[in-house]
């Protein structure tokens, strides 16, 4: 199953995360088919980037978004 969800980067305490598309099989860091975005939740305000038309062509395709990437994309209308 593929699933739109975030990866963890950036240093200890001071997170910073990529919105990627991955296959559930794969560790949370490690390998992901498709980047369609970030979210650093470190900036006032927090500052999320997502590539529209990627997300929706995605979702079309089946891909299942985990519940708080999904709050992420109904903040930044794209869903």
């Amino acid at each position: 199953m593929v699933k739109i969800r975030l990866r963890r980067m950036g240093a200890k305490k001071a997170p910073f995360y990529r919105i990627i598309v991955a296959d559930s099989r794969y560790p949370r860091d490690g390998r992901f088919i498709d980047e369609i975005g970030y979210y650093d939740p470190m900036k006032e305000p927090k500052q999320i980037v997502v590539d529209a038309d990627k997300a929706k062509q995605w979702i079309a395709n089946g891909a299942q978004p985990t519940d708080t990437v999904k709050d992420l994309l109904k903040k930044n209308g794209v869903m």
